[in-house]
């Protein structure tokens, strides 16, 4: 049963309270006050902003899907779902009228509403990032959308060319696209989708252009902190992204992070809703409009026009525009250092062979010591047995030739035998060492 430690010293006569010997003689109010933290803390977090990061958390998960598996997946599914679409056709619904809700104010005006959401959320970001210095976020920034923009223009008005000069009237006699249209008659030719192009390419480019805001709530810690060491003229926290800005960019950035931060949240969530409704749409154009390779192929220049720009030149350092969030600092640090630990500790868990059960572990770790003589048994050709000889010794006169070799024994039950010896290594090896004289004219 537990009981309260007694003093060890005590004086006798003595009124005041003793010293314990586990606890220091110092004033309680003293100590407490020193061990106080000089940080600022973080204001209280209220109900609507706990509701407003739940919401920004959803749409994260979202709209950041993993790219590996997002790209495969649309250009899977224009070939697959296409393809059984041209044999069988599926049902109609509601989406396969070319005079749907969906279809005549957002698909036709696509690229619009991708730019009505996306290049007021870069201004914001950018201007934010780079300290309110708009000349940077001119040529830094804003030239993505508008290489964006050309190449929509490019593509679209290049796939209407190929259809018009590669196509065919259904009736002699025309020999225009627009004649035969006119006239009520049908037009046969190579139709590449630009509906498939338009929201594929919108939904890459919302994706990249929203990765803005992976970070954007730390700066708002970095600013408190940054703001705290300077004023109290400290310079322990060195790995403040913020530390190398001016005073004027630092009020600058407090000034745009304050003001833009909810436009910017507010943003990113119909930035969202927007890339949902573009995927929704792009199964209705699976379903019921163009053939399957036509889908195919718009789906190919779209992928490829995205990732030469935005995984192959932006990202360049050499060339501008700046990829999407790069500011006079970096908010978006990520560290490694959790996962750099988690993988050495899962490959000193891996068993590659039946031997790994044999090594001594302590928690479930395994020893290093025993794990290197471990390897070092293994990878010996003899299994265990080494012998060596002198090397300035001649065949006729005698040798002594050393044997050793190593056991997993215990040596409570076994005694060395005579002109040997064990030798106890760590990790409860034994290894037994003997030697006998050798002589080459027996």
């Amino acid at each position: 049963m537990a009981t309260k430690r007694k003093p060890i010293h005590t004086q006798p006569g003595n009124t005041q309270r003793p010293n314990m010997n586990f606890r220091a003689s110092v004033n309680d109010t003293t100590a407490r006050a020193e061990a106080k933290g000089t940080r600022p803390t973080a204001t209280p977090t209220s109900i609507k902003e706990v509701l407003t990061m739940m919401v920004l958390h959803v749409c994260k998960k979202i709209i950041f899907f993993d790219t590996n598996l997002k790209v495969p997946l649309y250009l899977g599914s224009l070939f697959f779902i296409s393809l059984i679409g041209d044999f069988l056709p599926y049902p109609k619904t509601y989406l396969a009228r070319s005079d749907n809700l969906f279809n005549v104010y957002f698909v036709k005006m696509g690229w619009a509403w991708t730019l009505l959401f996306s290049l007021p959320f870069l201004a914001m970001t950018s201007v934010t990032v780079c300290c309110g210095d708009h000349q940077r976020l001119v040529k830094n920034h804003l030239p993505r959308l508008g290489i964006a923009t050309s190449f929509w223009f490019v593509w679209t008005k290049l796939f209407n060319i190929i259809e018009s000069t590669y196509g065919r009237c259904s009736v002699r006699g025309f020999d225009s696209k627009s004649g035969c249209l006119k006239a009520g008659h049908l037009w046969s030719g190579f139709d590449i989708s630009g509906h498939a192009f338009i929201l594929i390419y919108s939904s890459l480019i919302l994706m990249e252009e929203a990765r803005s805001i992976i970070g954007w709530e730390s700066i708002k810690e970095h600013l408190r902190n940054e703001e705290h060491n300077r004023a109290k003229n400290e310079v322990t926290q060195a790995t403040n992204p913020l530390k190398s800005l001016k005073d004027d960019d630092l009020k600058a950035l407090k000034y745009f992070y304050t003001r833009y931060t909810p436009t910017i949240r507010l943003l990113f969530v119909g930035m969202t809703m927007l890339q949902l409704l573009w995927d929704i749409m792009l199964v209705g154009t699976m379903l019921y409009y163009h053939r399957m390779v036509e889908k195919v192929v718009s789906g190919i220049i779209a992928v490829l026009t995205w990732y030469l720009t935005y995984r192959a030149w932006y990202p360049a350092p050499t060339l501008l525009p700046d990829p999407v969030g790069k500011g006079l600092f970096n908010y978006q640090i990520t560290s490694r250092s959790a996962e750099i630990g988690l993988r050495r500790r899962a490959s000193l868990l891996q068993s590659n062979s039946s031997q790994s059960q044999d090594i001594p572990k302590f928690m479930g770790m395994p020893l290093y010591a025993a794990r290197q003589q471990q390897s070092a048994s293994s990878n010996n050709p003899t299994g265990g047995f080494t012998s060596s000889m002198d090397a300035n010794a001649t065949p006729s006169s005698p040798t002594f030739v050393s044997t050793s070799s190593s056991f997993n024994i215990n040596a409570s039950r076994i005694r060395p035998p005579a002109g040997g010896y064990f030798d106890i290594n760590p990790g409860n090896r034994f290894q037994y060492s003997s030697y006998r004289r050798t002589d080459p004219n027996e």
